[in-house]
């Protein structure tokens, strides 16, 4: 099947594909874009092409990272399941401010091909809207950026004025969501992965349909391995089941609950314990950036370490006793690092940080 999506309305202006063309062979021969710009109108030119599948690269989170071919037919269906559940129309103005070289920037180019949605891009920094309040219909944004927005007086504000926000990319810790509960628009974190072509199940975070679970996406359904790990069946996108390394609490076929990473589990002492857990308790009382990982230990066989972004700081050991933990859970070792490593979609690349300890 041809690809029917080739025209695009960018920045307020409309192309066809023949005009669209145009325009990324004249950007793409300039010497004065920035990298997301040619990453933007190199995408958009091999979405246009004859190609039928678009490489991506992974984020590890179904095994070892690696690139992958995605057939543009499954990234359209991908895309109306979004656009049909947030009722996008033709005209909507959606911002892109993620980058286009992973699966999250792609798909809302996608998106805005396939519902004829106005896209403004712009620069995918720690804080897309820094100079910018004009109003949106649809927006994508990782954790770090939605906080970084509300770090600034008026960052409520500029948030109310996406219609319907996405999250992803990274987990919303506690604080950052007491944070959001109060925003008049829809706000929603989402769950996903590259192999699920961005999300395939979406939370409400505010309102009165606020919920606890993520819930499927339509002719998306969930079941659990031996090791409690979600298997998704999305046969829009693989006729396979796309197994994942996260144990989750399986409410029903079409919700869960995250529950923490199989990777991370700590065996101390012969206790399972889920660094997540600990993170969340954490994170009412933490503003930096941190994570728990299990460090070798030769009397427990791994014991918990708590590693915090910036410089030492005394009041944290005052602060971890005044949370409830269990026996093993408490945090054995707090480690101090003065910026942690990212991976190239800015998560957190927890071994390349604990390399630097």
């Amino acid at each position: 099947m041809s690809n029917p999506y080739t025209s695009l309305s960018l920045d307020s202006k409309s192309y066809t594909e023949y005009e669209l063309a145009g325009l990324c062979f004249s950007k793409l021969a300039s010497f004065s874009l920035e990298p997301w710009e040619y990453s933007l109108y190199g995408f958009i030119l091999h979405w246009i092409s004859d190609e039928g599948f678009v490489t991506v690269k992974t984020s590890g989170s179904t095994g070892k990272p690696k690139e992958i071919k995605i057939s543009k037919n499954a990234m359209i269906a991908s895309a109306k399941l979004t656009g049909e559940f947030l009722k996008l129309q033709k005209g909507n103005k959606a911002l892109l401010c993620l980058p286009v070289d992973f699966i999250a920037g792609k798909m809302m180019i996608v998106r805005a091909f396939v519902f004829g949605l106005d896209l403004i891009p712009t620069k995918p920094d720690g804080n897309p809207l820094k100079e910018n309040n004009e109003c949106f219909d649809f927006a994508a944004m990782t954790p770090m950026q939605v906080f970084n927005i509300l770090e600034d007086e008026k960052g409520i504000g500029k948030l109310n004025n996406i219609k319907n926000l996405i999250i992803g990319g990274g987990e919303i810790n506690k604080g950052l969501e007491d944070k959001l509960i109060n925003l008049k628009n829809n706000t929603y974190h989402t769950y996903g992965m590259t192999e699920t072509i961005t999300h395939i199940a979406l939370k409400k975070i505010n309102g009165n349909s606020k919920n606890e679970g993520f819930i499927a996406l339509k002719n998306v359904w969930f079941e659990q391995d031996e090791r409690d790990c979600l298997i998704i069946n999305a046969p829009h996108i693989s006729g396979e089941k796309i197994i994942t390394n996260d144990i989750v609490l399986l409410k029903s076929k079409m919700e869960f609950e995250f529950i923490g990473r199989y990777d991370n589990v700590i065996n101390s002492g012969g206790i399972k314990i889920i660094p997540e857990i600990i993170e969340g308790k954490l994170s009412q009382f933490i503003n930096q950036r941190f994570f728990v990982y299990g460090k070798p230990d030769e009397k427990l066989g791994e014991k918990t370490v708590l590693v915090i972004e910036g410089k030492p700081d005394i009041e944290i050991e005052k602060i971890l006793n005044k949370i409830q933990f269990s026996k093993y859970e408490k945090p054995k070792e707090i480690i101090f690092i003065n910026q942690f490593v990212e991976t190239g979609n800015g998560k957190i690349n927890r071994k390349n940080t604990l390399l630097k300890t």
